[in-house]
């Protein structure tokens, strides 16, 4: 295919986030110009990536749709391909923005045009992130994607968005000035920053050790792992719904994307090395997060700390290093990307209504809002892992794995199973169950259309990848074992050098 498609699905959100700044500003009003054209932009990207995906080739291991341009010459490309790792995170990027400008054009009450054209330019970066194979490049959509972030937690979020703004903003940006570091090592190292060559030309293992750490200072602040998790449950109690919808479906799955591409892909003997490492910080995040949600009153906040502990999940089984706890992690990332979004849509429904929050102030909300009440129902079966949702298929898959590897980590992460189901079904039963006591709730309405086809959506693709996962596995399967035949070949080569 010659047409670039890569850079089309690219730039287009940015491309489209011009015309909505040419739209005409109306006072007062829905701006419907801005709204219409931030819906066509980022429904035909949802389509490209469709095609992209109708069109890649599963059955080889290599980058496909490669596009390669000179930038700075003899220094830096602006390269872009895909494997089956890299797409399934640019369609789930290009599903979820639709979703989240459709979420905000109710809830948004100021500053509309400015938020579509932060969430436009956003979808830009996060794609070029997944896109990126040259490590500059990467880089720089890797932390281009804070600046939009910010300004939407910043500007139209709640009371404390300016503290949690500026938390997100330097926790996120002082992890990753190490990962900067090591980029410019590497290229003093091996002469290129092309992710390509770099596979090929072998980082050689005396420098790994250190260059894995700095990149896992950024990847681990991003994710987020304990103890660097503290900025998320802030940024996602101030952020607006939209805001919590992206940075949990999408911002936190780039870090996963990160470990997989760059700490194993480029630093095969040092992963193995700081394996113990992983895991200590996998169990304590999967446990600690999960009891922290359990004293939560906030339901963002529940949901934030929940977030931590199933990315937990994700690190357990990236560095359990065999095919049932890779292609676990990946579709544990893709399913909480859907579960989170619609977790995080049906607290913005409620605050759009009653403007609070809080777990116990929403008691009996089933006796006024009953098709509310039964799609939550499936999203918080399909966060506590419950057979026939995508999320138990993540989840199982790196139990599976772990168990080969290490059984103790394995029983101890089967513990953050038992309670999230505690702090989901505890979540569930006080804030839709009991009696309805507050009068104002009498009053609240239940889903409107969009709503309702909004999250009907999120939960028939749930259920349909936690009944027929073949289509997420098809893809990833030959990425997964090219990633740890290369893994295995460099440990064994490693070993035999000793």
């Amino acid at each position: 295919m010659n047409f670039p498609i890569l850079s089309s699905i690219t730039f287009l959100p940015l491309i489209g986030a011009f015309f909505v700044f040419l739209t005409r500003s109306e006072k007062n009003q829905t701006n419907k110009g801005a709204i219409y054209v931030s819906l066509f932009t980022s429904f035909v990207n949802f389509f490209l990536t469709l095609f992209l995906w109708y069109s890649f080739n599963n059955k080889i291991s290599n980058f496909q749709f490669v596009e390669e341009v000179i930038w700075i010459s003899g220094f830096i490309k602006f390269k872009f391909g895909i494997d089956g790792i890299s797409i399934l995170f640019i369609v789930l990027t290009a599903f979820i923005i639709p979703i989240s400008v459709i979420s905000c054009i109710n809830s948004v009450k100021t500053r509309l045009k400015e938020f579509l054209i932060a969430i436009l330019i956003l979808e830009t970066f996060m794609i070029g992130v997944f896109c990126s194979l040259d490590l500059v490049t990467f880089y720089l959509f890797f932390e281009a994607g804070l600046i939009p972030m910010f300004l939407i937690i910043g500007i139209w979020g709640g009371s404390r968005r300016v503290y949690s703004a500026f938390k997100f903003f330097l926790f996120t940006l002082l992890g990753s000035v190490l990962m900067l570091v090591a980029i410019i090592s590497i290229y003093w190292i091996t002469g290129t920053t092309d992710v390509t060559e770099i596979y090929k030309i072998k980082i050689p293992s005396e420098f790994q050790y250190l260059l894995w750490l700095a990149f896992f200072s950024s990847f681990a602040v991003k994710l987020p792992m304990w103890p660097v998790h503290t900025w998320l449950p802030d940024a996602h109690v101030e952020a607006p719904t939209a805001g919590s919808v992206i940075l949990a479906a999408i911002l936190l799955k780039m870090a996963g994307y990160g470990f997989l591409r760059f700490s194993v892909g480029m630093f095969p003997v040092a992963s193995e090395y700081f394996i113990p490492l992983i895991f200590t910080l996998s169990v304590i995040a999967i446990i600690y997060t999960s009891l922290v949600a359990l004293m939560q009153d906030d339901m963002k906040k529940l949901i934030a700390y929940s977030s931590v502990a199933h990315m937990g999940f994700v690190t357990l089984g990236i560095f359990a290093f065999n095919k049932q706890g890779i292609e676990g992690s990946i579709i544990q990332m893709f399913s909480h990307g859907l579960i989170s979004a619609a977790l995080f849509l049906c607290v913005g429904v409620l605050y759009d209504r009653t403007h609070s929050r809080l777990i116990n102030y929403f008691g009996g909300a089933v006796n006024v809002l009953p098709k509310y009440s039964f799609i939550f129902m499936i999203f918080v079966l399909a966060a506590l892992g419950l057979p026939g949702t995508s999320g138990f298929v993540g989840e199982f898959l790196v139990l599976v794995g772990t168990f080969k590897v290490n059984f103790l980590a394995a029983i101890l992460a089967s513990l953050g199973v038992i309670l999230a189901a505690a702090y989901m079904l505890w979540l569930y039963k006080r804030a839709v169950f009991g009696k309805l006591e507050k009068s104002e709730l009498k009053e609240i309405k239940d889903l409107n259309k969009s709503e309702f086809a909004i999250l009907f959506c999120l939960g028939a693709l749930i259920v349909f990848f936690g009944f027929y996962p073949d289509l997420l596995l098809d893809t990833i399967s030959v990425s997964v074992d090219n990633l740890i035949n290369n893994y295995n070949l460099e440990i064994n080569k490693s070993i035999a050098l000793k």
